[in-house]
């Protein structure tokens, strides 16, 4: 799709808007920071692997007339701190971020009762903390502005606990509720932060936890790809790309009234379980 910056569709554009997407080196990460892209932003995108962050800034559309900036960042979630650090100066450097997607890999699987309690400290740092220390580095910005959009990507177990995923249905949820009393705290400075609960996607994630549960109960992947896609009134997986398209949603002045809500993109798997 070749846009210039006159026809992307006002209610849908981020031209003149910098936005910031983690977990961005695959999966849904790298389809959000190319959908945002399309829609005028400037994107940085940010991961552990710089090489791999190199490939996706490659792929990042420069509309004509957006005077877009794309950019990489590399870092650790793990580490809060230098994550701070990190944004902080992005922000001294270039200017206000006005769009943050609050996404990285989920805590590993396991039944909760076999989980350490470092395990949850490091799920913890890795999602909670280290989403406090970007948003405290970015909100200053976006009140400036009177624009700012929150979006977290984390899971359906955030409504129901998966079976297998103790540790991270317990930080999922964590995320969940201190991105709606961000919600509360901050509306009012035309801010809005919201969680998007991906059901089963097509990522390297998925792939990781089918071939770990086939494992674990003997069976082939292809019989757990069939149990899951039984619980999908849809019939199919997601798309990376469905994902994104429901953040670019939400990271649009079309998203405005939009705030403090918990957003299945599942399939209908939730509504089968309700």
């Amino acid at each position: 799709m070749n846009l210039n910056a006159q026809e992307i569709p006002q209610p849908m554009s981020l031209v003149g808007k910098r936005a910031l997407v983690g977990g961005a080196s695959q999966g849904i990460g790298r389809a959000c920071a190319v959908a945002l892209a399309h829609a005028g932003a400037s994107v940085t995108v940010v991961g552990r692997d710089g090489a791999a962050l190199k490939e996706v800034l490659a792929q990042l559309p420069a509309i004509p007339g957006a005077a877009q900036t794309h950019g990489t960042l590399m870092v650790d979630y793990s580490d809060w701190r230098a994550v701070a650090k990190a944004v902080g100066e992005l922000v001294a450097q270039h200017g206000a971020v006005h769009i943050v997607v609050h996404n990285t890999g989920g805590p590993a699987a396991g039944v909760i009762m076999n989980a350490a309690p470092e395990d949850f400290a490091r799920g913890f740092e890795m999602h909670v903390l280290t989403g406090q220390a970007i948003v405290q580095a970015c909100v200053p910005g976006m009140q400036a502005a009177k624009f700012g959009r929150i979006i977290n990507i984390t899971s359906t177990s955030v409504v129901t606990p998966i079976r297998g995923l103790g540790v991270s249905n317990t930080i999922r949820a964590a995320v969940a509720n201190w991105s709606r009393t961000i919600a509360g705290e901050l509306g009012a400075f035309g801010i809005t932060a919201n969680t998007v609960l991906p059901g089963f996607t097509r990522t390297a994630r998925l792939e990781s936890l089918f071939k770990g549960r086939a494992a674990k109960n003997s069976v082939t992947v292809d019989a757990v790809e069939r149990e899951a896609l039984a619980t999908i009134p849809a019939g199919r997986f997601g798309e990376a790309s469905e994902i994104a398209a429901v953040v670019l949603f939400l990271a649009s002045p079309a998203a405005s009234y939009v705030n403090g809500i918990n957003l299945p993109v599942d399939g209908g798997r939730l509504a089968m379980q309700s």
